[in-house]
C-alpha cells in the first residue's frame, strides 16, 4: 500500500444504483481486467505473507463525498486519497501493524556507510496498468519533474527538502536508481521508499511540459487514461453516485500460491451524504466494511454484530487529531490587493493569549460525554497517545476554566464594557468570527456547536457555518477565505515524525494556520522549522524524540491548533472476509491491506 503525509480528513475529527449494493457474491461476469493469470509477472514478483485467498467478488465501501481528483500526488483530502491509495504504488511497501518497510516495486535497496546514498533495484518486467513498461525513467520523472517541480503544488514535497536542499535522484540504468540526501535522513525508507507513489512518464510527461499536471487525472478523465501501478485501476466514475475500481492485471504482488493479488474483482466506493448514512449502509448489508464507527454507535453495532454477519473490532486509540484553528495568514491576495484576513481579526488571531483563552474556554469533558458517549479523552497536543514512543505527556494543558480565559483576554484589552454581555477589543471592535467545519459528519458538527456555545459564554460571537467538505478544503488550501475551522488530519505514514513535515514546517502545504510561508512569520515557527529538520538528520532515536518533544511543547504553548478530544474509534467488517488485520495505526483500520482481503467461499 502507499502511504502519504498528513492530509485533511472528512471523517476523523462520502442515488446509488441497486446493483452496486449488497455485494459479496462472485461477479456474474469476468472483470474487464481479465484473468489474473494471463499477464506476465514481474521478476521476481512480490510474495505477500497472507493466507491464500479466493479471487472474485465486489467489495463495497460507503464514502463521504466524491473524490476531488484521481491525481494522488496532489490530493490532500481523504475523499480523493481513500481511492487513490489503491491505484498507485511506491518503490517500497509498508506493513502498518508492525510499522516495518517491505519490498515493493523495488526488490532490494542498499545504503552507503555515511548513510546518505541509497540505491534501489527495480524488479524486471514491471508494468503499468495499461501494460506499458515501468522503469527507472518513471521514478526519475516522478521526483525530478513532478515532486520537485516548483510549478506543481503538492503537500508531499515538504518532507523531502532538508535545510533548503532537495534530494538528488538519478538513474544508474533501467532498473537502478540512486538517491543522495543532503544529510542523514532518519525515516528515509518509510518516507521516500514507501511514502511516495511512482507516476508514469509515458502518460503524464506532456502535462508537466504544458503546465497542466495539476488538472491531470481529473475526475472528468476517461478511466482508461488514468494509469497507475497499484492493485486496482479506475473502471467507472459517476459523480455523486460511485467510483468503481477493477483489478489491475499487471499488479506486482502474489500470494504464497503464486495467485496474483488483489483478490476482489472490483472495489466500489458508493457516495453517501453523511456519517449516519454510512453506518446505515453497513448495518443493512449494502457495504462490506466500515473503518470509522463513532463511539455513540458502539452499542448499536455491538448488538447487531451478535447476529454473526459482521465483526465489531476495537483497535484502540488511533492517530487522528481533531482541532480548530484561526486563520493567521498575513499575506495579501495578489488578485484583489486585499489582505486574506481582516486586519482587525488578524490581530486577535495572532495573539497567543487569545488562542490560549479559547482553549481554556472549551469544555472537553462535555464534548466527550455528549458527542462521544463518554468514550474518549481530552486532547491538548499534536499527538494522541496512540503514537506511543513519540507522544509527549508533559505538554501544557488547558482544562476547562472560563475565568482563566477571561483573565487572559483582559490582559490583551479584550473584555466586556459598559455593562454589555459581549467582548470587545481595545478599539471597540466586537469579537465576532465564523466557525466552519464540513457537512456530513454529525459528530464533528455537534462538536462545533458545543465549541461555538462555549465561546459564546465568554462573550464571543462564534457563528457556526458548516460547508461541503471539498469546498471547505479549497478555502483552506487555495483561497484562504475563512476565519476559523474545525477539522482533522490523518497520516498513513505510521508514527514517525517525518509524516508531520508538511504540517509543521512553516513552508508546508498543510501548515494550515498560515501555509507555504516564504520565511517563518514568528520566532517559534522558525524554531520548529529547525527542530523538525534536526530530528530528521540523526539516527539517534532518543535525540530525535528530544527534538520532537520540544516541537510538541511549542505547539501546546502557542496553540496555533486548539485540540479538542480524542475519541475511541471502532471498525467493522463482514465475518466472511479473510486476511483482516485491524490496526489503530492506520486511518483505514480494516481496509489498509485491501489487496489481501477476500471473500471466504
Amino acid at each position: 500500500m502507499n502511504i502519504k503525509q498528513f492530509a485533511w480528513s472528512s471523517v476523523a475529527l462520502g442515488t446509488v444504483i441497486a446493483c452496486l449494493s449488497g455485494c459479496g457474491k462472485k461477479s456474474e461476469t469476468t472483470s474487464s481486467a481479465g484473468s489474473v493469470t494471463n499477464y506476465p509477472l514481474p521478476e521476481p514478483p512480490v510474495v505477500v505473507k497472507c493466507t491464500p485467498g479466493v479471487p472474485g467478488g465486489k467489495f463495497v465501501v460507503a464514502e463521504l463525498g466524491d473524490p476531488k481528483t484521481f491525481n494522488y500526488l496532489i490530493a490532500n483530502e481523504s475523499s480523493s486519497m481513500d481511492i487513490g491509495r489503491l491505484m498507485f504504488w511506491g518503490l517500497l511497501n509498508f506493513d502498518v501493524p508492525t510499522q516495518t518497510v517491505k519490498p515493493g516495486l523495488a526488490e532490494s535497496w542498499t545504503n552507503s556507510p555515511d548513510g546518505k546514498t541509497w540505491t534501489f533495484t527495480l524488479r524486471k518486467n514491471l508494468r503499468w496498468s495499461d501494460g506499458a513498461p515501468l522503469t527507472a525513467d518513471d521514478v526519475i520523472f516522478t521526483w525530478n519533474e513532478v515532486i520537485y517541480n516548483p510549478a506543481i503544488p503538492s503537500a508531499i514535497k515538504d518532507p523531502f527538502i532538508v535545510n533548503g536542499k532537495e534530494f538528488t535522484v538519478t538513474k544508474v540504468d533501467d532498473l537502478t536508481i540512486k538517491v543522495v540526501t543532503p544529510e542523514v535522513y532518519a525515516p528515509f525508507l518509510a518516507a521516500f521508499g514507501a511514502g511516495v507513489a511512482i507516476y508514469p512518464k509515458h502518460v503524464l510527461e506532456k502535462y508537466v511540459a504544458n503546465g497542466t499536471f495539476s488538472s491531470a487525472y481529473g475526475v472528468n478523465w476517461k478511466p482508461e487514461d488514468i494509469v497507475g501501478s497499484g492493485p486496482y485501476r479506475l473502471k467507472e466514475y459517476k459523480a455523486a453516485q460511485y467510483t468503481m475500481l477493477e483489478r489491475n492485471p499487471y499488479f506486482c504482488e502474489v500470494d504464497s500460491n503464486g495467485q496474483r493479488l488483489p483478490y476482489f474483482d472490483n472495489m466500489i466506493f458508493t457516495v453517501v451524504p453523511d456519517m449516519n448514512a454510512m453506518s446505515l449502509r453497513f448495518l443493512s448489508g449494502e457495504s462490506d466494511a466500515d473503518d470509522f464507527i463513532y463511539p455513540y454507535e458502539y452499542e448499536q453495532f455491538k448488538a447487531e454484530s451478535a447476529k454473526g454477519r459482521f465483526r465489531l473490532l476495537e483497535p484502540g486509540i488511533g492517530l487522528e487529531n481533531s482541532f480548530f484553528w484561526f486563520n493567521e495568514n498575513t499575506d495579501v491576495n495578489a488578485k484583489t490587493g486585499k489582505p486574506y484576513v481582516d486586519p482587525v481579526k488578524l490581530k486577535w488571531f495572532r495573539n497567543v493569549k487569545f488562542r490560549q483563552a479559547c482553549s481554556y474556554a472549551i469544555d472537553r469533558e462535555a464534548i466527550i460525554k455528549s458527542v462521544f458517549s463518554g468514550r474518549g479523552i481530552p486532547a491538548y497536543g499534536f499527538l494522541t497517545p496512540g503514537y506511543g514512543f513519540w507522544y509527549d505527556p508533559n505538554i501544557k494543558q488547558y482544562p476547562y476554566d472560563p475565568a482563566k480565559a477571561l483573565e487572559l483576554l483582559k490582559e490583551i484589552g479584550i473584555e466586556t464594557r459598559n455593562g454589555d454581555d459581549f467582548l470587545t477589543d481595545a478599539n471597540g471592535n466586537k469579537i465576532e468570527f465564523v466557525l466552519n467545519t464540513n457537512t456530513g459528519n454529525s459528530a464533528r458538527g455537534k462538536t462545533a456547536v458545543l465549541i461555538a456555545s462555549d465561546l459564546q459564554k465568554l462573550g464571543m460571537k462564534a457563528i457556526f457555518q458548516p460547508i461541503e467538505f471539498n469546498t471547505l478544503i479549497t478555502k483552506i488550501d487555495d483561497t484562504y477565505d475563512y476565519d476559523c475551522v474545525l477539522l482533522g488530519l490523518y497520516s498513513d505514514m505510521g508514527t514517525d515524525p517525518g509524516s508531520s513535515m508538511n504540517n509543521l514546517k512553516s513552508s508546508g502545504y498543510t501548515h494550515q494556520w498560515f501555509p507555504r510561508q516564504k520565511s517563518p512569520s514568528t520566532d517559534w515557527e522558525a524554531r520548529m522549522d529547525h527542530l523538525m529538520d534536526a530530528q530528521m538528520q540523526t539516527l539517534n532515536l532518543d535525540q530525535r524524540k528530544k527534538y520532537f518533544d520540544e516541537v510538541q511543547e511549542i505547539l501546546a504553548e502557542q496553540v496555533p491548533m486548539i485540540f479538542t478530544v480524542t475519541p475511541m474509534y471502532y471498525a467493522a467488517i463482514r465475518s466472511d472476509i479473510g486476511n483482516v488485520r485491524p490496526t489503530p495505526l492506520s486511518y483505514y483500520r480494516v481496509t489498509w491491506n485491501a489487496e489481501e482481503l477476500y471473500f471466504k467461499h
